[in-house]
């Protein structure tokens, strides 16, 4: 059942805003997880994960129509001295550790990549520099597929950097070690037409700390679908989510962390901001609690900032619990525009107004910008961030 309170704010100006509501269905995928292409059927738009994708844009990846073409993706890995870097078959048995395809295209994606890159941070290594993975496209269709493993007590950051232009389908698995600590930056700073469409898994140890910072800026169509699970007690995920959806944009952000075990944590928080006619955001944001994860406390959060008419947000947070002995769940979403009174306050005091905009939104986002620890990123998406409100002077 769906327990603790959603309260929407925001906009009710018609055909600009769809305001969060909660869904009525239940957080679990409606076909079970499989590595078989065929054990999903096509989806049509009328599915409850499907409900709010352009299928007509995703360039045949749904629907087996896609297939590798063009120059491709070029992936290139700078990691510190004791790390491996590897390519492998899909016979490796890390492949696919982490977690199983929920939707046809995860399926598509782990039934058609050639090579896996597999990314190895050894036990009890701590490093003092971030892995970093360019992902460029350079045009056509890639299936791929990424595994970061990290060790017993080991800890790192890792970047994932995808720019350029391309149609790629993805799965990248995240394997943790009792006690391992991982933060991972993914950026999607694709051209106008790319289209990004991707399953991230996370699979916990013992204790085990993960912390997600996924920065959503370009591309036609990004639809990513993180997922977090525990192997063990006490772990600890922090998922954080950073959207800027311009005119035309397609962003969709699909979340599940499923408590499956004892004593483990979660905290949720994706900040979004839209501008333009037929900018769109989704966000789906699910937790399910399993029976046996007693002790379990979470919470989710999801807070858009709605800059121009013409903008849509689908914001839905779903918590299903199957145990009453926990610490602690929750859910929040909110909408709003931008807030006029902010804007006057600051101009009052003599600041330009568009000085005055870009210190409002920066406001917004200054918590998840704080999260990401790598200054360069960091940096990179304040002037993003910029330029974008430029845009619209």
């Amino acid at each position: 059942m769906a327990e603790a309170q959603n309260i929407p704010v925001g906009s009710t100006t018609a055909g600009s805003i769809a305001v969060a509501a909660e869904s009525t269905v239940a957080t679990r995928m409606s076909a079970p997880p499989s590595f078989d292409v065929q054990d999903f059927p096509v989806p049509h738009g009328r599915e409850e994960e499907w409900r709010f994708t352009p299928l007509e844009r995703l360039r045949g990846l749904h629907d087996g129509t896609a297939v590798a073409t063009g120059e491709g993706v070029k992936v290139e890995v700078e990691a510190p001295e004791g790390v491996t870097v590897e390519t492998v078959g899909r016979d490796d048995a890390r492949v696919g550790r982490a977690g199983a395809p929920v939707d046809r295209i995860a399926a598509q994606a782990y039934s058609a990549f050639e090579k896996a890159g597999v990314v190895t941070v050894p036990k009890e290594t701590v490093l003092t520099e971030p892995i970093r993975i360019a992902v460029h496209g350079e045009g056509g269709t890639r299936f791929g597929h990424q595994v970061i493993e990290l060790g017993a007590f080991a800890e790192a950051v890792v970047v994932i950097d995808h720019t350029g232009d391309a149609v790629l389908a993805a799965n990248v698995d995240y394997i943790l070690g009792d006690g391992a600590k991982l933060t991972v930056v993914s950026v999607q700073d694709w051209d106008d037409k790319a289209v990004h469409v991707a399953q991230h898994n996370a699979l916990l140890g013992r204790d085990a700390s993960f912390k997600s910072v996924v920065v959503t800026f370009g591309g036609d169509v990004v639809r990513l679908h993180p997922r977090v699970s525990y192997a063990g007690t006490g772990g600890e995920a922090e998922l954080f989510g950073l959207y800027f959806t311009d005119a035309g944009q397609h962003q969709e952000h699909r979340l599940l962390v499923d408590h499956n075990a004892p004593h483990c944590k979660s905290n949720v928080v994706y900040k979004g901001a839209l501008q333009g006619d037929d900018a769109h955001a989704v966000w789906i944001g699910d937790v399910l609690i399993e029976a046996k994860a007693e002790g379990t406390d979470t919470y989710e959060m999801n807070r858009n900032l709605v800059l121009t008419d013409g903008a849509r947000v689908d914001s839905v947070p779903n918590l299903e619990i199957e145990t009453g002995e926990i610490v602690g769940a929750g859910h929040a979403s909110a909408t709003g525009r931008f807030d006029d009174e902010q804007l006057f306050y600051l101009m009052a005091r003599g600041i330009p107004a568009d000085e005055a905009r870009r210190l409002v939104v920066r406001g917004f986002f200054a918590e998840l910008v704080q999260q990401i620890g790598v200054d360069d990123i960091e940096a990179r998406l304040l002037e993003k961030i910029d330029a974008e409100l430029e845009a619209t002077v």
